[in-house]
């Protein structure tokens, strides 16, 4: 099985039809003869000639020293960490890369979203996470940035397992500022890649990963995304593996909200707290949060002036704001609101964004 995983210009689809066509068995499609091969659905004279010449392609002692060196495990179908759920699947991965001691032993739950979110979109993230770990769910995202890595963050703050499934393989760590959250994860969850050592991600396998994160959960939460996101894809794997699609709502004027919009009027279904995906899946709520139980997401009491609340009030509801726009709505010298905006900025309740716009970071 770790030589067909790791095979170049076999994608899963193919690998279950010859696994199908030789009854499961990896030894007899790698011992099969040119003419057999090329007899299987799919299977051109490049393909049958990899599978033939499997050692060209694929160093299986060396990759059998970095799963060791590197504290991973592979995964087959058979194995007992292999999600139950990913085997419904037309196209479920052969196996999987699995570093992190833990065996999924509860339901899951995919958040995933834009790596572009506004703080609004992190914060409902990092909630979301923190309260369905906190209920007895598994997180499951992408490890990318912005939304995926909150919900993992969340997930980590509520005391819950999260599962990360990444596009590339698991020396690599991608985004790579996710070090740290890619160690945590590994610490309390798990890290887990359908792809051999040495895969780069790429345009190919970050769908190949989302259909992976979709397989193993029950449900999808979009938090938001774009018109064209990657999220969308993933919301495509949903409705195309039966899985349940919640989406939550955004503003109709930022670009970020758009994909979501777009799916909830395709049929999604919208949610707009914990409870709802509870009822939605179908679960009761067993245990409430109790008053100071450990939330680490609650932001501290902040104290403002008059005419810092004022900008905060114009930048509430997710608004976002220049100090030449803010100093227009509020008729007062733009030098004045740059002051006002600075020492929003050092209290942690504004962030200025890469296009120079103002974003407030509270809900």
């Amino acid at each position: 099985m770790l030589v067909l995983n790791g095979l170049p210009n076999v994608g899963p689809v193919l690998l279950r039809r010859l696994l199908d066509v030789f009854h499961d068995e990896p030894l007899a499609i790698l011992s099969s003869s040119f003419e057999q091969l090329r007899r299987v659905r799919g299977v051109g004279s490049k393909t049958a000639n990899t599978l033939m010449h499997w050692e060209k392609y694929f160093n299986l002692e060396q990759e059998k020293e970095r799963i060791a060196q590197h504290g991973v495990e592979f995964v087959d179908r058979a194995h007992k960490s292999y999600p139950g759920l990913l085997q419904a699947m037309y196209d479920p991965p052969i196996g999987l890369y699995w570093r992190g001691n833990y065996i999924i032993d509860r339901p899951c739950v995919a958040i995933v979203g834009t790596r572009q979110p506004s703080m609004y979109g992190l914060r409902v993230a990092r909630q979301f996470g923190a309260e369905l770990a906190r209920l007895g769910f598994c997180i499951v995202s992408g490890m990318a940035r912005g939304i995926d890595s909150a919900a993992h963050e969340g997930a980590l703050a509520g005391g819950g397992p999260t599962v990360a499934v990444l596009g590339c393989g698991l020396d690599i760590i991608y985004p790579p500022e996710n070090k740290e959250l890619y160690d945590r994860i590994s610490g309390q969850g798990a890290v887990v890649s359908e792809f051999p050592f040495g895969r780069r991600a790429d345009r190919q396998t970050f769908p190949m990963r989302n259909r992976v994160v979709v397989g193993m959960c029950e449900g999808v939460i979009v938090v938001e995304t774009a018109a064209a996101g990657g999220s969308m894809i993933t919301a495509r794997f949903a409705g195309e593996q039966g899985r349940l699609l919640m989406v939550l709502p955004g503003r109709i004027d930022q670009a970020r909200a758009l994909g979501c919009l777009q799916l909830i009027r395709d049929g999604a279904t919208l949610v707009r707290s914990v409870d709802d995906v509870l009822e939605e899946l179908r679960y009761e709520r067993r245990e409430q949060m109790k008053e100071g139980s450990g939330d680490t997401l609650k932001e501290p009491v902040i104290e403002l002036s008059k005419e810092e609340q004022t900008v905060m009030r114009y930048l509430s509801g997710g608004e976002l704001g220049t100090p030449d726009s803010l100093a227009a709505d509020m008729q007062c010298p733009v030098h004045s609101v740059s002051a006002i905006l600075t020492a929003l900025e050092l209290k942690r309740c504004v962030v200025k964004r890469l296009d120079g716009r103002y974003e407030s970071r509270l809900l």
